[in-house]
């Protein structure tokens, strides 16, 4: 199965887990089933143990997550330029991107949401993809890294994403390692570091 189809399953997959969603779960399971090893394994793995749970353990699970970690946030440019003028920048740019490629972003989701961003790559695969997750790239590792440190179920998703992009370039490395060093701008000083500079590149996370 194609790249733009471990895309396509693993931006649903990330999304949170509402009614329409987890009825979805075994057409997902479905089309996983479909993938070649090792994303497919790691995609179906996950999916079976979603469709195991309780619908009110899997939200807690994704809000436990995703909304109270800023090491795990979903929106990738965060990672990049915390809370300053330029992500305002790099929101706009973004959202340019999707509408020159025909595609519009629906239900109020910023243009920076890992979702989104994988779906864009899955609809509209082409250099303008490509770009877009070359710049997110340290924030997918980031966010990769913590998932993996933290233990969660979600990390074997975004280690199917990662087997499927280009090996990270010298300049993505730098900045994943400078931001993991530092944390987003703007950070307070003394805070604990974004992430540890160790797990760049992913020390034992599969890929």
């Amino acid at each position: 199965m194609s790249r733009e189809s471990i895309l396509r399953i693993a931006a649903i997959a990330l999304e949170y887990p509402d009614d329409e969603l987890l009825a979805a779960t075994p057409g997902l399971r479905a089309a996983a089933a479909d993938v070649s090893r090792p994303a497919g394994r790691r995609l179906t793995a996950f999916l079976d143990r979603r469709a195991a749970m309780d619908p009110w353990a899997a939200r807690e699970e994704y809000v436990a997550t995703f909304d109270f970690h800023k090491r795990a946030a979903l929106h990738l440019s965060y990672y990049r330029d915390g809370d300053r003028r330029q992500r305002g920048a790099t929101l706009l740019g973004l959202k340019r991107r999707y509408r020159e490629a025909g595609l519009e972003l629906t239900g109020g989701e910023l243009p920076d949401y890992l979702p989104a961003i994988l779906e864009f790559a899955a609809l509209a695969p082409g250099r303008a993809a490509d770009e877009i997750l070359a710049r997110m790239r340290p924030g997918i590792e980031l966010l990769r890294a913590t998932l993996h440190e933290q233990g969660s179920a979600y990390a074997p998703l975004l280690d199917a994403v990662s087997g499927v992009l280009p090996a990270l370039s010298a300049e993505e490395l730098a900045e994943a390692r400078r931001i993991a060093a530092e944390g987003p701008p703007d950070e307070e000083v003394g805070l604990e570091p974004f992430a540890p500079p160790e797990v760049m590149p992913l020390a034992g996370a599969p890929r």
